[in-house]
């Protein structure tokens, strides 16, 4: 007689954990878009004072040079009054998510991502609004703007790392020096996981290179000279070693970053057809307690 297999419980759908239907903004309801209206409400008001100002000054002026240099400069005008309503955005939006923070602050764990549950709710409101700066910082065609303003909002990392469009969670990300972050990347400190929110810190190293559209989990440790492929998807707390390669869904170990480099203050040229090679050294932008390890 064949016996037959033990039945097993299937296991309760609330506790089902399941990256695939992770998103960092998958749950924020409309009802939340309603804090863009005092951000652009204040920030529309300083705008019209400075035009006001600028038209008073158009009618009241006489001398007809003034007039001609007046209309000369009106583009100029208009670029700066799209950066002053930018600029005034970002401020306007740096002063509510301090508000919130004074009432609700984040922290890191697993919570319900369920109506009711406050961590749930204030995390919904704080992505509403750093969706809008993010969206903001990613258009200005003007250099390093982006950069100030993430570091202004809380994300740790300096002028020697670079990101492209990306969706980056700005409280729970730390960067080490020189990380390069490709177009459409979504760093995600925070992520709705199934019915829960999980929010926990990520941390990339020094030298890493994120490809585009890869997806870096809350948890993440990326170790330094680590280069993480494009379309790529990082689990909940998984660490990656330091000078490797790492491909797929969730990324495992394809190779050893061959093209990291063991001496930074070494430029390297070779010329192939003649088999020669050269190295130049050169100074190093580098902390003198830190030269050491070069």
């Amino acid at each position: 007689m064949v016996e037959k297999e033990e039945m097993k419980p299937e296991p309760d759908e609330d506790y089902i954990i399941d990256f695939i239907t992770s998103s960092a903004i998958s749950k924020v309801g409309l009802k939340f878009l309603l804090v863009y209206i005092p951000i652009f409400w204040f920030s529309g008001l300083i705008v019209g004072v400075a035009w006001y100002q600028y038209i008073w000054f158009a009618v009241n002026t006489m001398n007809p040079i003034w007039w001609i240099i007046q209309i000369l400069c009106l583009p100029l005008l208009l670029i700066g009054i799209i950066y002053l309503f930018i600029i005034s955005s970002v401020f306007f939006s740096k002063l509510l998510l301090i508000l919130i923070n004074l009432i609700h602050k984040p922290k890191e764990g697993v919570f319900l991502a369920e109506w009711g549950d406050q961590d749930f709710e204030f995390w919904c409101l704080r992505t509403e609004i750093k969706k809008l700066v993010l969206w903001f910082m990613n258009n200005c065609p003007t250099p390093l703007v982006d950069i100030l303003g993430f570091r202004w909002f809380g994300l740790k990392l300096d002028f020697s790392s670079h990101l492209y469009d990306c969706w980056c969670d700005l409280e729970y990300v730390k960067f080490g020096r020189s990380v390069m972050v490709g177009q459409g990347v979504t760093l995600m400190g925070s992520m709705v996981v199934g019915k829960y929110l999980i929010i926990k810190k990520i941390y990339l190293d020094d030298y890493v290179v994120l490809g585009g559209h890869a997806t870096v989990s809350p948890g993440t440790i990326i170790g330094k000279d680590t280069l993480l492929g494009a379309f790529a998807v990082t689990t909940y707390n998984q660490v990656l070693e330091p000078g490797w390669v790492y491909l797929g869904v969730p990324p495992r170990k394809i190779k050893p970053n061959k093209y990291d480099e063991s001496r930074r203050d070494i430029l390297v040229k070779k010329e192939v057809d003649e088999e020669k090679k050269y190295e130049i050294e050169h100074e190093v932008n580098i902390d003198e307690d830190k030269k050491d390890l070069l």
